[in-house]
């Protein structure tokens, strides 16, 4: 770890040492990270993967932190923050798309992996493009959101993404399109090959700017009524059974407001749990296993964590 340092240091790639990762995730819960790589280029992120693999190091690339759990532990070796990567975002008029139909003109629009997809979806706005109004308040990056086919409201990722580039796991940096990524509910081929996406390119039709802004805040009043933003959490905490809804379940079970320390089912959606002040990933852990066991004895369904926890 510390020859790794050197060589950061050496590269003028900037990184801080025993940094707490509850400052970088939602949830607002974990131990500090041996190294928080800042890595601010393309290259320079592939620069620091690359470090990491020639001294043994195992690292974590971390976008917003809206979908994960920390250990109490912290991470022994490096995590990533794609986030500090200065890259914006493209447009190009009138593409081809191969689902178009007749008279009708898409663009392709070009983002970092690190932006925030907010910044995307009102980048999309101001240009007239419509088909991201469902990822409005998704609180995540355009890394992230590929990573696990995020979706909200009806839409998926994989209904505007074209194409990805990313850096593979030998060191190559490839670009494939979305059919050859194994898109699914909140799935994509990037769990398993272990690439690390560095832009995603989206295809966007033109549209009405008033009526993209008017389902843009519509969507975004329904999570403020429906989702408690006030406390931190990171998201829906499990995917959605077959046949079945899991804040219903859990509220079904007389689970609202059920609590392990400073971890509690939201009193507002069933479907989040929250953070009280002061929680642990212990206390997270120990509330979602409950939770999970007190649905399956009274209701069948077997409840699987969206959230991904994130080894120390």
């Amino acid at each position: 770890m510390e020859r790794l340092k050197q060589q950061l240091q050496a590269e003028g790639i900037a990184y801080r040492a025993d940094e707490p990762l509850a400052a970088h995730c939602t949830f607002k819960i974990g131990g500090p990270a041996d190294v928080f790589a800042l890595p601010e280029t393309e290259e320079q992120l592939c620069r620091v993967i690359a470090l990491c693999k020639e001294q043994g190091v195992k690292y974590y690339l971390l976008g917003n932190g809206s979908n994960i759990l920390f250990e109490d532990a912290g991470y022994r070796g490096v995590v990533i923050d794609t986030m500090a990567l200065k890259m914006g975002i493209g447009f190009l008029e009138q593409v081809a798309h191969p689902g178009a139909a007749p008279g009708e003109v898409y663009d392709a629009v070009v983002a970092g992996a690190g932006l925030k997809l907010s910044s995307l979806c009102t980048a999309a706005l101001e240009n007239s493009l419509t088909g991201l109004e469902f990822a409005y308040g998704i609180p995540g990056t355009v890394g992230g959101a590929v990573y696990m086919n995020a979706g909200a409201y009806g839409g998926e990722m994989k209904d505007v993404l074209q194409s990805v580039r990313y850096l593979t796991q030998d060191g190559d940096i490839v670009e494939a399109e979305a059919a050859a990524l194994d898109l699914s509910y909140r799935h994509s081929i990037f769990e398993e090959n272990g690439g690390c996406i560095l832009s995603a390119q989206f295809h966007l039709k033109r549209g009405d700017p008033d009526a993209i802004k008017a389902r843009m805040n519509e969507l975004m009043a329904k999570r403020v009524e429906k989702q408690p933003l006030d406390k931190p959490s990171a998201g829906s905490t499990f995917k959605r059974p077959a046949g079945a809804f899991a804040a219903a379940l859990i509220d079904q079970c007389g689970l609202r407001g059920f609590r392990h320390g400073g971890a509690a089912v939201s009193e507002k959606h069933c479907g989040f749990v929250v953070n009280l002040g002061g929680a642990t990933c212990a206390d997270v852990l120990a509330l979602c296993d409950e939770v999970r066991a007190i649905v399956k004895e009274k209701t069948g369904f077997d409840l699987e964590k969206e959230i991904r926890v994130v080894k120390a």
